[in-house]
């Protein structure tokens, strides 16, 4: 049995778009989607001429919108595995937001490698 694979092409006017492969016979694909465990209706076409890719288009609800970070994922209904997720971060700027949280780790790394540099050359 082939694993699925999902892959983004594009996210336009509100919904999120990709393509499935690895169905076996031209099968649809069992896939789920979710937002924070609930299900999000989504629509899945097989592409004309060739079986085995199925386009996948995900409208994402207006009242799913809020601030802050909301996830989608993209499961394979019948083992439970993420083929893929995407992010959606509306909003004011969060202080918890992760790229801050990395902005801020990597302001310390450096500030740590000056330190240590410093006094690697304090010792020689």
């Amino acid at each position: 049995m082939s694993e699925l694979e999902a892959t983004k092409t594009r996210f336009f006017a509100g919904s999120w778009e990709g393509v499935i492969t690895g169905t076996e016979n031209g099968n649809t694909p069992a896939i789920e989607v979710s937002h924070l465990g609930k299900a999000v209706e989504f629509s899945i076409i097989n592409q004309e001429n060739n079986p085995e890719i199925w386009v996948l288009k995900i409208p994402v609800p207006p009242e799913l919108l809020s601030d802050g970070v909301q996830v989608f994922l993209i499961n394979n209904k019948d083992n439970g595995k993420k083929l893929t997720s995407f992010t959606i971060v509306t909003g004011e700027p969060l202080d918890d937001d992760i790229r801050a949280e990395s902005e801020l780790l990597r302001a310390e790394l450096d500030m740590l490698k000056r330190a240590f540099r410093r006094h690697c050359l304090e010792t020689k």
